[in-house]
C-alpha cells in the first residue's frame, strides 16, 4: 500500500498540512541522541571543570529554546504551544559519550516529535560548540524518536 506524503499536494508542491479539523489531544514525544568524545572532554564536562562553564546546563537551555523555535527552523512545522520540554543528560564514561534525552508535551492538534528531535540536535551541537577547543573529533550520532503518544495514530514506540 502506497502512503501519500502529507507535506505535498497532488501536483507535488510543498504544503503545510491542514490540521484545522483535527481534535485537540494530549501529545508527547521522547527523542534521544549521543555525542561521542575524548575521555578528557568527558571528564571536564562531568566534573564541571570546563573553562566555558556548565556545559550541560547551557546545552539544556539551548535545547529548550530550540524546541520553542522549531517552526522557525523547519519550514512546514506548525507553531504549537508546548506544555513542557524536559532535557536529561546521561554521561557514559566507559563508552565516552553523553546521551541527551528530551521529552516534550503539548495539548494540540499536531504532535511534538519535531520539537523533541530539534532539542536533541541543538543540545548536542551546543556541547560540541562548547568543547570544540579541546576536542574537534567529537561525533554526534543516533538521533532518533523513541516514543510518541497522542493524536489519531495513537502511541508509537521504537523497538529496541
Amino acid at each position: 500500500m502506497k502512503k501519500n506524503l502529507t507535506h505535498f499536494t497532488k501536483s507535488g508542491n510543498a504544503q503545510m498540512v491542514d490540521i484545522h479539523s483535527k481534535d485537540i489531544t494530549e501529545r508527547m514525544a521522547v527523542a534521544s541522541g549521543k555525542i561521542h568524545m575524548s575521555l578528557a572532554s568527558l571528564i571536564k564536562i562531568k566534573e564541571g571543570g570546563h573553562k566555558k562553564g556548565d556545559v550541560l546546563g547551557v546545552a539544556r537551555i539551548a535545547g529548550i529554546v530550540s524546541a520553542k523555535k522549531t517552526p522557525d527552523l523547519i519550514p512546514l512545522c506548525h507553531n504549537i504551544n508546548l506544555s513542557s520540554v524536559n532535557i536529561d543528560f546521561k554521561v557514559n564514561k566507559s563508552k565516552k559519550y553523553v546521551e541527551c534525552i528530551v521529552s516534550a508535551t503539548s495539548s494540540g492538534k499536531t504532535g511534538v516529535e519535531m520539537e523533541a528531535l530539534t532539542a536533541v540536535q541543538i543540545s548536542l551541537l551546543t556541547i560540541y560548540d562548547m568543547c570544540k577547543s579541546i576536542d574537534r573529533g567529537m561525533v554526534i550520532s543516533d538521533i532518533k524518536l523513541d516514543l510518541k503518544k497522542g493524536g489519531a495514530s495513537g502511541e508509537w514506540k521504537r523497538s529496541k
